[in-house]
């Protein structure tokens, strides 16, 4: 899986490097990763990112280590005592197979601590909003190296380089934490793309350090129904007129754009489309200037956004960034007939997971479909991490 590091939302380790240098072989010997949700003297409680629950028993002759958060080996790894393991750390334990093959006595457990993960974190979060591009993949040239993503309007060619790292999403999840190693030949034209690295002066041109792409479903639609309890949202799909139920959870993403925030990305849609900007919604003197989704370095000009500044001064930033800012919704916001646009996971045709999910947007479907679908394939973000796994962070 990906390496002994702390990446986006969450921690990963690297099973291969770790197998040498595990006491006991493989047949004796089981691997738990997880965080430990409880401890009583020297049993520890360890929930799994499945949601798992396993018990181990350390001993006198248990190895207890401490990494840090983007270490790549043991090779700096410090001896710790298991009083310095507290709730909420992330451990990985190789343990004796007890009876029915559940874990046994502890051999080794290496942990990181959770205020360490906490602060890799918000760095990782913070250098994927700065530094961090997404879009959608238009083509794909293998023996250039390069990949040319659509943000908005504007067209982007990504730069790899043997050093660059690629990650995919699991078709049915929206963790950065689940996406898996890839390589470039996995990434595909329809694909949605985020990528961490550098711009050129401007902003037509990035050099890719790590990219995570994954094929996900845009639905725009108009509220059906909602239902709190089940978390879950029921929306009448405008390309299919059949209803698609759309399950929120911690990871999901929920913004709405202010009114005059909405006409005015109308109002660009239809003017790079050869539309005049008239009609229900188009405002009467919005500013064209700049282009809904351009990459930092670009100018996006409207109306005042939400707190500190929105885009109002001609704050710079692509329309993940910009959508970042806009004002948070709850699901009990959301009423029957309100217009939604929606990024979510593959899913059933039926039934799908938000990864994004934006209200407000009656102006923008009133705008040509192909440019709407754009602009919103292209503001997509990494879920609760990473990267966004923008994803923002992945």
């Amino acid at each position: 899986m990906c390496g002994l590091a702390v990446t986006g939302a969450s921690l990963c380790w690297h099973p291969t490097s770790l197998r040498a240098q595990a006491p006991g072989s493989a047949a004796q010997t089981t691997r738990i990763v997880g965080t430990v949700s409880a401890m009583q003297g020297n049993t520890l409680t360890i929930k799994s990112d499945a949601g798992a629950t396993s018990t181990v028993n350390a001993t006198d002759s248990t190895r207890v280590l401490r990494a840090e958060p983007g270490a790549k080996s043991l090779s700096d790894a410090t001896p710790a005592q298991l009083s310095d393991i507290a709730v909420g750390d992330r451990v990985l334990v190789s343990a004796t197979t007890g009876d029915g093959g559940t874990p046994g006595t502890a051999l080794r457990i290496i942990a990181m601590k959770q205020g360490d993960i906490a602060q890799r974190q918000k760095a990782e979060q913070a250098d994927w909003q700065r530094r961090g591009i997404g879009g959608l993949v238009k083509s794909v040239d293998p023996a250039g190296s390069t990949i040319t993503i659509a943000v908005g309007s504007r067209t982007v060619v990504i730069h790899t380089t043997p050093k660059t790292i690629y990650r995919r999403y699991d078709p049915c999840s929206i963790r950065f934490s689940d996406a898996r190693p890839s390589s470039a030949d996995q990434i595909r034209p329809g694909d949605q793309l985020r990528a961490r690295g550098d711009r050129n002066a401007d902003g037509s041109e990035f050099t890719a350090e790590e990219i995570v792409a994954g094929t996900f479903r845009n639905i725009a639609g108009t509220v059906l129904s909602v239902d709190e309890a089940a978390n879950a949202v029921t929306v009448t799909d405008l390309a299919t007129k059949r209803p698609v139920v759309i399950h929120i959870n911690s990871d999901s993403q929920m913004h709405k754009l202010p009114q005059q925030m909405a006409e005015g990305l109308a109002a660009r849609l239809k003017n790079a489309n050869g539309t005049a900007p008239g009609g229900p919604g188009a405002p009467g003197s919005a500013s064209a200037s700049g282009s809904a989704g351009s990459p930092p370095g670009g100018k996006l000009q409207g109306s005042a956004g939400p707190a500190g500044g929105g885009l109002g001064g001609q704050r710079s930033g692509d329309l993940s960034q910009m959508l970042q800012r806009t004002p948070t919704v709850q699901l009990s916001e959301l009423h029957k007939d309100d217009a939604v646009m929606i990024v979510a996971t593959q899913g059933t045709p039926d039934a799908a997971t938000a990864v994004t999910l934006l209200a407000g947007v009656g102006p923008i479907l009133s705008a040509p479909s192909s440019a709407s679908q754009s602009m919103f394939s292209a503001s997509w973000n990494l879920g609760g991490g990473g990267a966004a796994d923008a994803a923002g962070t992945p």
